[in-house]
């Protein structure tokens, strides 16, 4: 993974030691002649989830766990107007910890201010703003005016004069070769003298293999803190315990890198997780190829988007209806195959990446690593939809195909509850054709028996995914292909006597709303879930019971008693009289899709049966 995140960043220009993309939100405005003017909101200022301007090139100070420093241009309100919400409350109500946590942010204002008197021979502006910033009551008025068009704290500043040539200080390339030198001799610098020492020997890198002088610690990732690190960043490469070090080598010296290496491993993670990336439950999964794809070509984002269908209505959107993203998909795939494609080569050479990464604290957690040709990747997708196909509940064609995120939030309450581990497994399934995990066949399982019992619809992606786990499940020992006679539609001949017990359920619950009508709590909500775990105890007391709704039936529409009378007897020949008297998960999860795939049968076939039955 590292060696390909070079290669990224030696394709991109990233890398450099010292200097990082960051995001600003607001501008401190000053005018030509060092007068403060004002604070200005910086990038999409109309959306409401506005996160500001990138810049591509800024300064990125070293060590700053240290304490007692800041990074240069871009900083927190915080850090650069010394103002922490502890400091609202009167002295004696503040705690020992948060005396603490002022002084050193105090430490981090004055680094920010003494940076910019360092650059005054190259940008004299710089000086305006450090005797802004050195005033108190002007850093007062400034924290006012962010209160009141409601910026944070933690919302990053940069500076600004409206006027110059160059308006944002840090887009002036003049410091770039002045923070490389102050980076190295007062950033860096600093160490004792066995540290000295330390840095001088040379050692294997791990990345490159070359003998370098190795960086003793890595700047953090950045990009993770939606999925459980830290808002600081957190490590990839970093070993602070002894059970991880070995021959008295401290911090990152057990992964000796240059500190190119670091440098560019670091901003090509960034960049990936924060461009081209999915977050998915609780983990995050960054994509790349070797060459270029066309979007819509990009196997990754047809997995993310689906048939963008609504799940609570399963009708496809307008902007589903205009283009079909799967049927050009499969046009690709096959124009890849037979030649038909411009430069096919180019697109058959190609490969993709994928990082399943998420954060624990300070750490980068990385739980899975992937890569193949972009032509398997894209007949992987393809196939996961297949297997992912079911018949719409109305019974009018397949469901459209769902989103990834619309399998993942079928199977539990709020999506914030995938396990990361689960999400992972089968966000590879996806990918690499591999078997559902059986954890995913009990959630999706539970999940539809709670909505049956609530009367409310199932969700096809939920339905898909147990089909899909029985098709993709192999023999342990020959590794043959699971059950080929699950299908899309209904199955009357499944050698599987548990899928016809949820048939048979099916059409009891059919049986007592033709007679009864809406009852409240049918047999469905009273007696489903004991009935797909030991049918043999509950079915035949249904069967029985049914004959009253038959006999009622017969009176009012003696056509459809007949056809569901029929109905009863064709899935008894199936069973073969001998209803199991337990049901495993799988065999319950069986006994759902025929359930399903019962209810869901077309209408017209249904209503023609009838007719021909009359």
């Amino acid at each position: 993974m590292i060696d390909a995140l070079l290669k990224y960043a030696k394709q991109h220009g990233l890398g450099r030691p010292g200097f990082a993309p960051k995001t600003a939100k607001w501008a401190i405005q000053c005018n030509g002649k060092g007068d403060y003017l004002g604070v200005v909101e910086l990038g999409n200022t109309g959306n409401k989830k506005n996160s500001g301007k990138e810049f591509s090139i800024c300064p990125e100070t070293p060590g700053m766990n240290s304490g007692g420093k800041s990074h240069l241009f871009v900083e927190t309100a915080e850090t650069i107007l010394f103002h922490t919400k502890s400091m609202e409350k009167p002295e004696e109500a503040r705690t020992e910890a948060e005396k603490k946590r002022e002084k050193s942010v105090l430490g981090k204002h004055r680094f920010f201010i003494d940076s910019l008197k360092e650059l005054t021979p190259l940008i004299p502006e710089t000086s305006w703003f450090a005797d802004l910033l050195q005033d108190e009551k002007t850093r007062q008025k400034i924290f006012e005016d962010l209160t009141t068009i409601k910026a944070k704290l933690t919302d990053k500043l940069t500076l600004m004069v409206p006027n110059r040539d160059i308006p944002f200080l840090v887009e002036d390339p003049v410091w770039h070769d002045w923070w490389v030198e102050y980076r190295e001799k007062k950033l860096l610098g600093g160490a004792n003298d066995s540290e000295k020492k330390k840095k001088t020997d040379l050692m294997r890198c791990f990345a490159t293999g070359k003998l370098v002088e190795p960086a003793q610690t890595h700047d953090k990732i950045t990009e993770l803190a939606s999925v459980g690190a830290s808002s600081m960043g957190a490590s990839l490469i970093s070993f602070d315990k002894d059970a991880f070090c070995s021959y008295s080598f401290k911090k990152s010296l057990n992964a000796a890198m240059s500190e190119e290496s670091a440098s560019a491993y670091r901003s090509a993670m960034n960049q990936i997780l924060s461009e081209q990336s999915y977050r998915l439950a609780s983990i995050k999964v960054g994509y790349w190829f070797d060459r270029p794809v066309p979007v819509e070509d990009d196997g990754f984002a047809l997995l993310m988007k689906g048939s963008n269908h609504d799940e609570s209505t399963g009708k496809a959107t307008e902007e589903t209806q205009k283009r079909d993203a799967l049927g050009d998909a499969r046009k690709l795939l096959h124009s890849l195959r037979s030649g038909d494609y411009p430069d096919p080569d180019s697109l058959k050479r190609n490969r993709y990446y994928a990082m399943t990464v998420s954060g624990n604290g300070g750490r980068v957690m990385v739980r899975d690593w992937m890569t193949g040709s972009f032509e398997e990747m894209l007949e992987n997708v393809l196939a996961w939809f297949d297997d992912l196909s079911i018949i719409h509940r109305s019974g009018d064609g397949l469901a459209p195909a769902p989103k990834f995120m619309a399998v993942l939030g079928s199977l539990v309450r709020d999506l914030k509850d995938v396990p990361s581990p689960l999400a992972t497994s089968l966000w590879k399934a996806a990918l690499h054709r591999d078997p559902i995990p059986r954890a995913a066949l009990s959630l999706a399982l539970d999940r539809f028996r709670i909505q049956l019992i609530k009367e409310e619809p199932p969700r096809h992606s939920q339905v898909g995914l147990m089909k899909a786990y029985h098709l993709r499940k192999r023999s342990p020992l020959n590794q043959t292909e699971g059950d080929i006679s699950m299908t899309a539609y209904l199955n009357e001949e499944h050698s599987n006597a548990a899928y016809h017990c949820g048939r048979l359920m099916a059409i009891l619950a059919d049986l007592q709303y033709a007679a009864l009508g809406d009852v409240g709590a049918g047999i469905v909500q009273r007696y489903y879930a004991a009935a797909s775990s030991t049918p043999a105890l509950v079915l035949g007391r249904l069967v029985s019971l049914s004959q009253h709704h038959l006999g009622k039936l017969h009176k009012e529409k003696a056509g459809l008693a007949v056809f569901l009378d029929q109905k009863i007897a064709e899935i008894y020949s199936k069973i073969e009289n001998d209803i199991p008297k337990t049901l495993t998960l799988e065999e319950q999860s069986l006994f759902a899709l025929g359930y399903y795939q019962q209810k869901a049968a077309p209408k017209k076939k249904q209503e023609s049966s009838q007719e021909e039955a009359a």
